[in-house]
């Protein structure tokens, strides 16, 4: 009974973490800065995927999400300025 409290509350966590980051990576200035949330967004959804016993999609999240789409706007970064 302890264990699915814990659970729960662990839930709810990842979920404002979640909504914390997306409001951050909308105010942050610095597109670098900006990318760094956004990585930790995914690899919270990750986590979260996992949480719902999706772990084909929490790898897909994680490698996909958080891997590619990061060293992509990092790539993209580079070639511009880095603040807005």
């Amino acid at each position: 009974m302890m264990t699915g409290v814990l659970t729960e509350i662990l839930n709810g966590l990842l979920l404002l973490f979640l909504v914390v980051c997306a409001i951050a990576v909308a105010q942050i200035r610095d597109m670098l800065s900006a990318v760094i949330v956004f990585a930790s967004f995914g690899l919270i959804m990750a986590i979260v995927w996992q949480q719902l016993s999706s772990p084909d999609v929490a790898m897909v999240e994680a490698a996909l999400g958080t891997g590619v789409t990061t060293l992509l706007l990092i790539a993209a970064i580079s070639k511009t300025r880095r603040t807005e």
